[in-house]
């Protein structure tokens, strides 16, 4: 399948690498903050041993790549891309951070460009896609700088706090990406 290769990939400020159960207290402190639960939409729990077997067990899947986020070694969040539709060449991102300690470094960004050079330089994917509610203006400037173009709403998605929400779908095209690329120092 496309994602049997999990690499590590470096990069000035963030290192990916494939997640572990090394990298379960991490994961822990990123799912149990209120501000990323919000930012995600999170309404569920997950308990430290279950986050444990689910990093454990993420190697074994060709048709997902999860990668670690680390700073100096140091687990800073997660990037995920989930949900392939080899038919037709694509598939989701998920990325998260492990909260305001971590926010506005530039570790999203950097992480996201490094994935995308992985997934449109070494796979055949032609689309990448994601979800982000609209409150979360930090994410979508990072999308879009990303080279992520919005291309619709699913309006009342969320329901947080007794307030509904809308989810912007945003997606990347290799076309974009390799035309960003080409404009890059």
């Amino acid at each position: 399948m496309m994602f049997a290769a999990k690499p590590t990939l470096v990069g000035e400020l963030v290192t990916l690498r494939p997640v572990g159960p090394e990298h379960a207290d991490g994961l822990h402190e990123l799912v149990t903050d209120p501000e990323v639960r919000r930012l995600t939409g999170s309404h569920g729990e997950i308990a430290a041993e279950a986050g444990r077997r689910w990093y454990a067990t993420r190697g074994e899947h060709d048709d997902r790549l999860d990668l670690a986020i680390t700073v100096a070694g140091d687990y800073v969040g997660e990037v995920v891309l989930n949900e392939l539709d080899t038919a037709n060449l694509s598939c989701n991102l998920r990325i998260a951070l492990i909260g305001a300690r971590v926010f506005g470094r530039g570790y999203g960004g950097e992480a996201l460009s490094l994935l995308l050079d992985h997934a449109f330089g070494t796979t055949p994917l032609h689309r990448i896609s994601l979800d982000v509610f609209s409150f979360n203006e930090r994410a979508k400037h990072v999308y879009k700088k990303a080279g992520f173009v919005e291309e619709g709403v699913l309006r009342d998605a969320l329901r947080w706090d007794g307030e509904w929400y809308d989810s912007v779908i945003m997606s990347i095209l290799r076309s974009d990406w390799q035309a960003r690329s080409q404009t890059l120092p």
